[in-house]
């Protein structure tokens, strides 16, 4: 165990572990496949990257997001861990290198997107590597039970036949106990093995406001809670209204979409994380992978499409354990809005299927052909061209990537890379008999290290300075030895991309299978009503409904929540609550009865119990009928 805190130590920094993360490291390190399940901000990261140190031959990490894992590379990188990433968008010959790279030299990390798992070059690579473990990231996609399934992610049970004694890390911030067992199932875990921290966050207080005017209230809140937060908001243009509100009423605010450049995006996400900037106002596309531990604040001015959404954006306020704030602000038309999106997040099949032809007729994609075509892609063109609903085009999409017809990239930055490919005596011939090709060549080595051993990153812009000439014009200088074979060279490119996975097929040869389609569905309609449930509930501690949907029914009133709290006004306990209410219920379903007698057959005070009853007709769960009440199930 000393090894771990030595190498937890020289690379991050850190003097001791998280709560969970020295079990997780030991229980892999032991060569135990291990579902690690820890909050948002619980430190997941290091749960891999300290026992893989501590092992012999590199680790293979699979996660669904690029941006993640480049930023995830860069941060090892900077520390003097030798890693790499394989993912779409890439070209045959720079991933061939890559992989060659993680064979033969001493890399200790792989990150891959799941796409790229089952692909014959990976396969082929992969019986010359070492591999020490392989660490599957954001584990839940693999579950169709779970709120975010990705079908390549069943790819990974394709490589545990190769490396059939290797141990696997699966983890994962958001899991119901269903989404825990399809997790080992579908891993072919050896043996179930769970290594879990409570899903209770006591320092974080979670509020639920129901009021009509919500920018209103907005400011109020922010004006009363000190410190930086986060607000989440529907959609592109509410976060920018939203944002200008902040503004306008003294806040220092920004927005954030993913429809932003990159360069926007990283500029306002960094001041917003060094604190120039105190609150960033965003779709759902701002977070991941954020860590930043001061957070005293997350609202949310709509309701997500899940309880697991939820609680995993709330849970980026407080992670330094201090008493932060998770805020829902809620109005009763909400109900229908959320209703309305399961309509726009499963749109009629022949309309998925219109898609497919329209997308396939865009990209100039003729029948039997297209299969692993990588495509630019944006999706408001595309929606523009065929005057389609752009958030409906863009959910079709989703359900034919889930059934394997092709792969969906959100906007990926891929900076200039460069490797020299002429031998060293060539190199130097071409250099005698050409001075300003000669004076590049220089120019490069003398500024990058490794290029004859694999792609590095360049900026064109700083080596047109020390040159003397336009980053334009060293853009065609590269353009050009490349085409002398001197080097492989890749400018730099900031697009969504589209994979076709499969050759294109006719449009009455699509399906749609039910598990694609009906089952999610059903389970998407289950989760929304769970987050109405949620917000529409004013009878059970705040913490304990998330407690419970994510398995734990043993939780204590957190006593801070707005339900708490309104129980505390009346001098009742949440214990009291409970019972006062499982007591009314249980008589009610006997047989209907009038107020006063209710009042009278509860073992509780006349004002306590009127109390209850009034919060229960307030929520139609109990109704009346000629003077009588009745238990009307309405939740």
């Amino acid at each position: 165990m000393e090894q771990f805190n030595e190498i937890l130590l020289r690379y991050w920094g850190y003097s001791q572990f998280r709560p969970m993360q020295k079990e997780i490291i030991q229980s892999v390190f032991e060569g135990k496949d291990t579902l690690a399940l820890l909050p948002t901000g619980g430190g997941k990261s290091i749960c891999f990257q300290v026992p893989a140190m501590a092992m012999e031959g590199i680790c293979l990490v699979v996660s669904p997001l690029i941006a993640l894992m480049k930023d995830q590379v860069e941060n090892l990188e900077k520390k003097g861990i030798k890693a790499l990433s394989v993912h779409s968008g890439m070209s045959r010959r720079e991933i061939d290198i890559i992989l060659e790279n993680a064979t033969t030299q001493r890399y200790k990390f792989l990150y891959l997107s799941p796409e790229r798992l089952s692909t014959q070059l990976f396969t082929d690579k992969l019986r010359g590597m070492t591999v020490s473990m392989i660490a599957v990231d954001e584990a839940h996609c693999i579950s169709q039970w779970g709120y975010d399934f990705r079908p390549n992610y069943m790819k990974i049970s394709e490589i545990r036949e190769l490396l059939p004694n290797v141990p696997i890390l699966a983890l994962t911030a958001t899991a119901t106990p269903a989404v825990v067992e399809d997790i080992q199932e579908k891993l072919r875990f050896r043996k179930k093995n769970i290594i879990k921290k409570s899903f209770e966050r006591k320092n974080l207080v979670y509020v639920v406001r129901e009021t009509e005017d919500k920018q209103k209230l907005l400011v109020k809140l922010i004006e009363k809670i000190p410190g930086c937060g986060i607000v989440y908001v529907r959609n592109r243009q509410s976060a920018k209204e939203t944002a200008a509100l902040l503004v306008k009423n003294g806040f220092s605010a920004d927005y954030y979409h993913a429809g932003l450049g990159y360069e926007a995006r990283s500029t306002k996400q960094n001041n917003w994380k060094q604190g120039k900037t105190r609150i960033i106002v965003s779709t759902n596309a701002f977070g991941m992978g954020i860590d930043k531990s001061d957070v005293r604040f997350v609202v949310h001015t709509d309701l997500p499409d899940s309880p697991e959404a939820y609680f995993q954006e709330a849970g980026r306020a407080g992670r330094d354990e201090k008493t932060a704030f998770a805020i829902l602000l809620f109005s009763p038309s909400d109900r229908n809005k959320l209703e309305q999106r399961i309509e726009t997040s499963f749109p009629p099949i022949e309309e998925i299927k219109l898609t497919y032809q329209s997308l396939c007729n865009y990209l100039q994609i003729p029948i039997g052909a297209g299969k692993d075509s990588v495509h630019d892609f944006k999706l408001q063109d595309f929606a523009a061209h065929y005057k389609f609903n752009a958030l409906r085009a863009y959910n079709s999409l989703k359900i034919l990537q889930m059934e394997g017809y092709l792969e969906l990239t959100d906007e990926v930055n891929n900076p200039s890379k460069l490797m020299f490919i002429m031998e060293r005596d060539e190199l130097y011939k071409l250099q005698v008999a050409n001075p300003d090709i000669d004076k590049i060549i220089k120019l490069l080595l003398r500024t990058y290290p490794g290029l004859f051993s694999g792609f590095v990153k360049i900026e064109e812009e700083t080596l047109g300075k020390r040159a003397g000439i336009a980053g334009e014009k060293m853009q065609e200088l590269l353009k050009q030895m490349e085409r002398m074979r001197v080097i492989y060279y890749f400018p730099k490119k900031r697009t969504p991309l589209l994979i076709m996975m499969e050759e294109r097929l006719d449009q009455k040869n699509i399906r749609i299978s039910p598990e694609t389609y009906l089952d999610r569905k059903t389970r998407f309609k289950q989760r929304i009503e769970a987050t109405l449930q949620y917000a529409e509930c004013t009878t059970v501690c705040r913490s304990q409904q998330l407690l419970a949907y994510f398995g734990e029914t043993s939780g204590k009133p957190c006593g801070l929540c707005d339900v708490c709290k309104a129980l505390a006004t009346v001098g009742l306990t949440a214990e009291e609550e409970r019972q006062i209410k499982s007591a009314i219920q249980k008589l009610l379903l006997d047989q209907p009865i009038s107020a006063e007698a209710l009042v009278d057959s509860i073992p509780f005070s006349p004002e306590k119990s009127l109390e209850i009853i009034r919060w229960l007709l307030d929520k139609s769960m109990i109704k009346t009928d000629n003077g009588l009440l009745y238990w009307s199930d309405a939740q």
